[in-house]
């Protein structure tokens, strides 16, 4: 016979709370006021996803000549490719029409998300209704 009282659940629209048996009514390895988790370590430390590396121990003066060194590369790179016919003038050029296509593309998406949601549909059902590719 299962002398155990019930566990008591309360739940609003934001908020569960869970009530369960007290004292000696709770056997071991019963319920716990843990809340439930996929993760094992629920109790474990706190370790924040933006991890901090610390860098070697260098003088001010070795990270200078590194950046000097770096500098010299980068212009030696630069100086190839203006010798193949590159201009950069060129690059900003490229530069800004990918800038008003991305800004055209997401005034697209938002679009057809306003349609999608007018019809009762998904995006996805919009691009073969409009002969779109998912990869445009």
């Amino acid at each position: 016979m299962n002398t155990e009282q019930p566990i008591e659940t309360r739940c609003s629209a934001n908020n569960c709370s869970v009530s369960t048996p007290e004292g000696n009514d709770l056997k071991k390895g019963a319920l716990r006021r843990t809340p439930f988790s996929k993760f094992k370590k629920v109790h474990s430390n706190f370790k924040s996803p933006v991890q901090v590396t610390e860098r070697a121990k260098v003088s001010p003066a070795e990270e200078v000549a590194d950046l000097e060194r770096r500098r010299e590369q980068l212009d030696t790179e630069i100086a190839q490719l203006e010798a193949e016919g590159y201009r950069e003038e060129e690059l900003e050029h490229h530069i800004d029409m990918l800038h008003e296509y991305n800004d055209i593309k997401d005034i697209g998406q938002s679009l057809l998300g306003r349609i999608a949601a007018l019809r009762g549909t998904t995006t996805r059902d919009l691009y073969s209704h409009f002969g779109l590719e998912l990869d445009d």
